[in-house]
């Protein structure tokens, strides 16, 4: 077995410090939103609409760039998760580390993100950030059926936002859970009004924004909800 690390133990990296709000998960999901905007404004980077395509550049940037800026971290594409499904993309530490009670090896991701175009690419997935109902593509309902990130009580949500306002998606992202508030008829899911995204801030300048929400889990996981962080960034002008 490596050497482990505890979460609070700088003596290797010298970056991780003491504190409820300064977690290994909660640093990794502010790297990563630190560098949205500098990975879509690579010029090696090549225009992609797909989201799969998307989300295989963020990840190789992601790794590129914390082997300088945050060494104690390496990001991987496509995670096995429950059955044959796969989380877009995880971070594991360079080292085994202890995170709580849990001991994290470096085949073990200790945070998973899930990437989402907005808007999505045709009118029957209009909705698939929230839920792809029969289909369970949704980015929050695949969270919230255990299918990703049942090992994890935090996780993120990578939006791309290819047309509109950061802001124009957050309300209609939260009419959308409301709709489904209203319905309820979504087999093996329940949701609530608390559900809904909450905290919002953007910063105009790098045209990026996040925000956070909490949701009810159906099926087996470590935790009964799992917080979901929102990172946003305007792909376009």
């Amino acid at each position: 077995m490596a050497d482990s690390l505890t979460v609070n133990d700088a003596s290797s990296y010298g970056r991780i410090t003491q504190g409820p709000t300064t977690s290994l998960v909660e640093q990794t999901l502010e790297f990563v939103f630190s560098e949205l905007s500098g990975w879509r404004d690579d010029p090696d980077r090549t225009s992609e609409d797909a989201e799969e395509r998307l989300n295989a550049q963020l990840c190789k940037y992601l790794n590129v760039v914390a082997a300088a800026r945050f060494p104690m971290v390496y990001f991987h594409h496509e995670e096995k998760q429950t059955g044959t499904r796969r989380v877009d993309i995880s971070a594991l530490p360079r080292k085994g580390i202890v995170l709580g009670l849990t001991y994290h090896s470096i085949y073990e991701p200790f945070v998973v993100l899930e990437g989402k175009r907005l808007p999505a690419p045709s009118s029957d997935r209009e909705r698939e950030y929230v839920t792809g109902r029969s289909k369970q593509s949704g980015g929050i309902q695949r969270f919230k059926l255990s299918l990703h990130g049942a090992r994890h009580s935090v996780a993120a949500i990578v939006g791309y936002v290819q047309s509109g306002s950061l802001e124009e998606w957050l309300v209609r992202i939260n009419e959308w859970i409301g709709t489904e508030v209203e319905n309820q008829d979504a087999p093996g899911e329940s949701w609530s009004m608390a559900e809904q995204l909450l905290g919002f801030n953007e910063d105009t300048s790098s045209r990026t924004g996040s925000a956070f929400s909490v949701h009810t889990r159906t099926r087996g996981a470590i935790s009964p909800e799992i917080r979901l962080r929102h990172l946003w960034v305007a792909m376009v002008n």
